[in-house]
């Protein structure tokens, strides 16, 4: 099944996958900021964790705000941004770029409903027609309140003309920030009930509704004072959801495995939580990504301890310990493993010690066990390489809990949640070098 989401085609729970060698993943996320809402910044991640920034302030418009700021890709190859313009008013924004990083002003469009008084959170859509809408809020009360979901769908390919806005039926009024993504025929929105601030959960079959609303207050844990809900789909099929706390001052994300149905604990978006506001992610596959040699015996030395080295001790528990050429034969081969396809994803890597054991979390701890042949073991021994914090180094995200990556505490392996700093980084890197044995 087909999933559209920012404009990019996803595959669906059931087959998605991390990109073959040669390609990789990148998230780009565009956001206003708590120490600007006039400023566009760009980052981007390969793992949806970790965002790296690409450019701040990317645009500025020549008046207004940029204030929820929502990227996808066009057909043209062009990248587009759809933004609120002032929190008064009845226009939303468009700029576009050829990098995702430099945007160049379009127009604001003026939504054509008479007596409008505010024109909120605009978010792209993409349906599987093609057809490219935008999500937006609107409300013609006197105060901040009432908001209603509208589509809007582009009737040209230069996306400056527009139908007229059809109130999306079963949602609202008072409900604001809605986010829809489309998983085989149903449309899934994710919606801010201003009233409670809660972010709360509807389905249709059909874009415009009418939408059931399938679960509402504290459902999924997120908590309230929430708003700006924008998802995305893993590379492991899961979806990831970002939200603005708010009245916190901080950005959460949260991932769901069943369908929508319960959510990962909330975690805050590492580095840029306090910071970041409303934003978006796109998901895109580009060329690039780190690959290792598959069927080959290799050993995994520290980044930044590299005298250490990836070992399986006795008690089944891996560490990092010295190695060197006057080490005895067991500790060179507690060191080496042949690295495989992923047993979860053929993508990704499995590393096997010549004992059979593979490594694999259990509880967060790295440690070797046999296959069980379970779905659960396959994706506990499966990670994914990302780029390293020093030149030719890698890091191994785990490819069932993403976000958390092998490092090394205390000298014992664990996974562990990405943390923005240097020591997590170094500590989380390693360098694949040839077997001891």
């Amino acid at each position: 099944m087909l999933v559209l989401l920012g404009g990019a085609v996803f595959q669906g729970t059931a087959s998605a996958a991390t990109p073959p060698a040669g390609q990789a993943t990148r998230y780009t996320m565009t956001a206003f900021t708590n120490s600007s809402e006039s400023n566009l910044y760009v980052y981007d991640s390969p793992d949806a964790t970790g965002y790296t920034l690409r450019k701040g302030p990317a645009y500025t418009p020549p008046s207004g705000l940029i204030r929820d700021p929502s990227i996808f890709k066009h057909t043209d190859g062009f990248y587009y941004l759809t933004y609120t313009t002032n929190w008064t008013g009845n226009t939303i924004g468009f700029a576009r770029s050829t990098d995702r990083v430099n945007w160049t002003f379009l127009y604001n469009y003026t939504i054509p409903i008479s007596g409008l008084t505010r024109t909120w959170a605009p978010e792209w859509f993409i349906d599987t027609d093609g057809s490219v809408n935008i999500i937006v809020s609107l409300t013609s009360a006197s105060t901040a309140t009432h908001f209603t979901p509208y589509k809007i769908t582009a009737t040209n390919s230069a996306l400056t003309t527009w139908s007229a806005p059809t109130q999306l039926s079963g949602i609202g009024p008072n409900y604001i920030d809605t986010f829809i993504v489309k998983v085989g025929s149903t449309y899934h929105a994710f919606t801010k009930n201003e009233t409670t601030k809660y972010i709360e959960y509807a389905t249709a079959s059909s874009l415009t509704g009418p939408y059931t609303m399938r679960k509402t207050g504290n459902w999924a844990g997120f908590g309230d004072w929430v708003e700006g809900p924008a998802l995305v789909q893993l590379d492991n099929g899961g979806w990831r959801i970002y939200y603005d706390g708010y009245r916190a001052g901080k950005y959460w994300y949260s991932d769901s495995y069943d369908n929508f149905a319960t959510w990962t604990t909330p975690t805050e978006l590492p580095g840029l939580t306090g910071f970041a506001r409303h934003l978006t992610v796109l998901k895109e596959t580009v060329p690039g990504g780190v690959t290792l040699p598959t069927n080959t015996t290799r050993s995994l030395r520290s980044a930044n301890y590299p005298d250490r080295y990836a070992v399986v001790r006795s008690d089944s528990l891996g560490h990092i310990d010295p190695v060197s050429t006057s080490s005895g034969t067991a500790v060179k081969q507690s060191a080496t493993f042949t690295v495989v396809p992923g047993l979860a994803d053929a993508n990704c890597y499995s590393f096997r010690h010549s004992s059979g054991r593979y490594l694999r979390h259990w509880d967060y701890r790295i440690r070797f066990d046999s296959s069980n042949g379970t779905d659960t073991f396959n994706k506990d021994a499966t990670y994914c390489a990302r780029p390293g914090s020093t030149s030719g180094s890698i890091r191994l995200e785990s490819y069932n809990y993403p976000g958390r990556y092998i490092r090394h505490y205390n000298y014992a392996l664990r996974v562990d949640p990405h943390q923005n700093t240097e020591t997590f980084l170094a500590d989380s890197s390693f360098t694949v070098v040839s077997p001891w044995t």
